[in-house]
């Protein structure tokens, strides 16, 4: 007979002792009272709310913003984000830039209120029953359903658009999308849209014909080109140009490319996927992104949990690092895995993957001994991503101290730092710092 694991959102079916599946609490929310009442019944990860027509709860109000909030299910619980609304989102009469909700909230957008309610009533969430998709590895039940859905995805055609944090493995996830498709014998092409100047990003999308610019000394077929009859990954698709945004939506339109400097176009067969480790809506709100772009990308959303979020896939990942290293002589105690729980991760399963080559390198002190992995870090990241993790640990580092100076009174300590204790407390959240232990120490 199966057991059941309880928690207040989610209920993970295990037999054995291994999880074979989820069943996940129905929330609804409402908009209004009787019969005129706008309902929204949901089991989903994620739920935007806002006046725009592709949101999952539309709210037809002036004074609500096009993507207002978002309400999405984490480890924790319901978080509500505002989405840089005009307004702002309001729970019990505070302003909120992201809270966990109770089972039952309610919300003021602008001069809506909605009704936010967890129900009794579950829905079955099936879980792939391996542990890895192809190059991705992952035991815990959020891997695993991640790996079901991205069984299903790669079997359409749809386009995907891939969230997650750096590292935490959205390319494998677009590279496994791609080989388990009925394109796998076609081209995968990939094309960093962060990593190229505004220059040259048009000629890599679309190509360009002999003397288009300078140096163009022969035409050459861009990358949607080369992608015909298989796939094209358009990774850090958010760093795009308001003006390569307009090119990109007219060939995902049209799936016709025109190269630079070209006249004719051309006809291409491609499936799309495109990732970002930035919050999309939040940029169509501050208009940086177009939002008619962003939904035909966000065909299908997937979003990969940071490692933080799946502690218990430490051991299978780093096993799978020392089998790709070639690390057979370590082995892990204990005390290791312990170092290795109590981390951040920043970084990710990248980063977690540079610890592994660093131990089997200097030796098992690298895992535990955070000197030893300062020391080794330089060069063996991109620029933009080492600097994204240098001021993340800078942040996490500054905070702790910062907190334990203040006896962990959040208030005390944004004077202290002048800055403001919203933002201060969702940093706190960010980086799961356990405020209460310090008010205890205190005393």
């Amino acid at each position: 007979m199966a057991d059941t694991i309880n928690t207040i959102h989610t209920i993970a079916v295990a037999r054995a002792g291994r999880v074979e599946g989820l069943r996940r609490r129905v929330y609804r929310l409402t908009v209004g009272r009787g019969k005129g009442a706008l309902v929204c019944r949901s089991i989903d990860d994620s739920v935007t709310i806002g006046s725009h027509p592709g949101n999952g709860l539309v709210v037809a109000d002036p004074t609500v913003s096009r993507f207002h909030a978002r309400i999405e299910l984490d480890a924790n619980g319901f978080l509500l984000t505002d989405l840089d609304s005009t307004n702002g989102t309001w729970v019990g009469g505070m302003r909120v830039v992201s809270a966990y909700l109770p089972l039952k909230a309610k919300l003021q957008l602008g001069d809506v209120e909605v009704a936010f309610e967890v129900q009794r009533d579950e829905k079955d969430l099936p879980l792939s029953p391996s542990d890895r998709f192809g190059a991705l590895v992952g035991q815990s039940p959020a891997m695993r359903r991640l790996f079901e859905e991205l069984a299903q995805v790669a079997a359409s055609d749809a386009t995907v658009l891939l969230s997650g944090e750096t590292g935490s493995g959205k390319d494998l996830a677009a590279t496994e999308i791609h080989r388990h498709s009925a394109r796998r014998e076609r081209p995968f092409v990939v094309v960093d849209c962060g990593g190229l100047p505004e220059s040259l990003i048009d000629a890599e999308l679309f190509g360009h014909e002999r003397g288009a610019f300078t140096g163009a000394q022969t035409a050459r077929a861009g990358a949607f080109e080369e992608a015909d009859g298989g796939t094209i990954f358009l990774d850090e698709v958010a760093e795009l140009s308001p003006a390569m945004q307009v090119k990109l939506l007219r060939a995902i339109e049209a799936r016709t490319v025109k190269r630079l400097g070209g006249s004719d176009w051309r006809k291409v067969d491609v499936r799309v996927v495109a990732a970002t480790h930035q919050d999309l809506a939040r940029l169509c709100n501050q208009r940086l992104f177009r939002e008619d772009l962003y939904f035909r990308l966000a065909v299908v959303r997937l979003r990969l949990p940071p490692l933080r979020e799946r502690l218990e896939d430490l051991p299978l990942l780093v096993k799978h690092a020392l089998d790709e290293i070639g690390g057979d002589g370590l082995a892990l105690d204990e005390r290791m895995l312990a170092a290795l729980r109590a981390r951040h991760w920043a970084g990710n399963v990248r980063e977690l993957r540079n610890v592994v080559q660093r131990a089997v390198v200097l030796g098992p002190a690298a895992l535990t001994d955070d000197r030893v992995t300062e020391r080794a870090t330089g060069g063996e990241e991109p620029y933009k991503e080492a600097k994204a993790r240098a001021i993340e640990e800078f942040e996490r580092r500054y905070l702790v101290g910062l907190l334990e100076r203040c006896d962990g009174v959040v208030a005390k300590a944004a004077r202290a730092a002048d800055v403001d204790a919203a933002w201060l407390f969702r940093l706190i959240k960010r980086y799961d710092i356990d405020v209460g232990r310090m008010r205890i120490k205190a005393r």
